[in-house]
């Protein structure tokens, strides 16, 4: 019997990336459907949060040509010759250059800033939240719960840190806003590196980095989106809290304090992070992640209140307050716990998401533990589209799950096809971000 239920399980897995494939076309079938009868699920094209607006002007062509380069250095870094160092370089620089190619398809290098100015998306942004903080960062945070009912939606629904951290840098324009969030952002490629190594071999680690650095959603929004610092943020600390000393690992718990006070959302790098520990260390090392996670978090939110008055709770119930009032109320939790899912996979790549199903239907550790998350975050509706933007901090996971899948022959066909959809997303649709 228990032979039985062995290799139901097992052919079970085998099926989740085709049942994944079938559901995410069900759910984009549906929203094609909704807009066709204008039926309102909330955003216009679901489950994407972009627009049908083909643009083709000669800016394509050189991110065609940065694309293309990035492709034939691939097998340059990929060599054993290449020092860890020099590759975590090497993956750095490219990921900056395509990104940066890519997101001037459109409109040129104007597109690198267009969207954070107040005329666009930025009139939302952390931007003109800078006023509130005229009395004094001390005062900022300890009234913080209290503005946040006055702010714009995207500091409203999130902790203060990235308007800190605007003021303390004195960054108070679109281009410079643009310029931290994209060199911040495109180190999540060597960091997704470093992740890796402390999973996978040394060829697949790299991999991992390299599918992140071509991956659709990390190449479209990660020099448009202060998603992508926060992604660097999870990273960062998914790689310490995941390693096999316990010293880097509790560097890991206070990274994750760090990240969290940007964003909500990366708690749930410390969930994927237990998770891991469970099947890939032991349940005694998972118990203890999770205590010192939940240690670092609280001592680390009390210490703040003592000294700034920052109210977490206060906070947590302000951003739940702007996330009912904004469009968010429009998205019906029916449609959206599938769509939020379908948007994320779809925009991260779809060879990606199909090999990092393949990895959690095949029982893989990173792969079940991402699947977990996205699981969760989905059920509980913490965010109800725009998830392709938002959860940019596991796509970092999703090419850690999806490399220990790939086989090394067919490498450099997946990042062709990671490219060709991301050049494909950015001529055909208008993504704002």
């Amino acid at each position: 019997m228990s032979a039985f239920c062995t290799r139901a399980l097992a052919r079970a897995g085998r099926a989740l990336p085709w049942a994944g494939a079938l559901a995410a076309t069900a759910t984009i079938a549906a929203g094609s459907l909704a807009f066709a009868l204008d039926v309102q699920l909330g955003v216009l094209r679901a489950p994407f949060f972009v627009q049908y607006e083909p643009l083709l002007r000669w800016y394509v062509f050189p991110a065609a040509a940065a694309l293309a380069v990035g492709l034939l250095v691939v097998p340059r870094l990929m060599r054993s010759s290449v020092r860890p160092p020099v590759f975590a370089a090497g993956v750095l620089v490219l990921t900056l250059a395509m990104r940066l190619a890519l997101n001037a398809a459109r409109e040129g290098p104007a597109g690198w800033h267009r969207v954070l100015g107040a005329a666009w998306e930025g009139q939302f942004e952390y931007l003109p939240a800078l006023a509130a903080v005229r009395l004094g960062a001390v005062t900022f945070l300890d009234r913080f719960a209290e503005l946040s009912a006055s702010l714009a939606i995207h500091p409203s629904a999130h902790p203060p840190g990235m308007v800190l951290t605007l003021h303390f840098l004195r960054v108070y324009t679109p281009q410079a806003n643009a310029a931290l969030v994209i060199g911040v952002g495109a180190l999540t490629a060597p960091l997704a590196y470093v992740l890796a190594r402390q999973l996978l071999d040394e060829q697949r680690a790299r991999t991992a980095a390299l599918l992140y650095a071509f991956a659709p959603s990390s190449l479209l929004y990660g020099a448009t989106s202060a998603d992508a610092m926060f992604a660097a943020l999870a990273t960062a600390a998914a790689a310490a809290l995941v390693a096999r000393r316990r010293t880097v690992a509790a560097l890991g718990a206070l990274l994750l304090v760090l990240a969290t006070f940007f964003s909500y959302a990366l708690t749930g790098v410390g969930a994927w992070a237990v998770l891991v520990a469970a099947r890939a260390r032991s349940a005694r090392r998972a118990i203890a992640l999770a205590a010192g996670c939940g240690v670092a978090l609280a001592a680390g939110y009390t210490a703040l209140y003592a000294l700034t008055g920052f109210d977490l709770l206060g906070s947590l119930q302000a951003a739940n307050s702007a996330y009912v009032r904004s469009i968010a109320r429009d998205r019906p939790y029916w449609y959206w716990l599938f769509g939020s899912p379908t948007a994320f996979f779809v925009m991260a790549g779809l060879p990606l998401a199909w090999l990092a199903l393949r990895d959690a239907g095949r029982g893989g550790t990173v792969g079940l533990a991402l699947l977990a998350v996205v699981a969760i975050a989905t059920v509980l509706g913490f965010t109800k589209a725009e998830n392709e933007r938002i959860w940019q901090f596991l796509v970092p996971l999703a090419c850690v799950a999806a490399a220990a899948q790939l086989r090394p022959r067919s490498r450099n066909v997946i990042l062709v096809a990671l490219a060709i959809q991301a050049l494909a997303v950015e001529v055909l649709l208008d993504t704002r971000w």
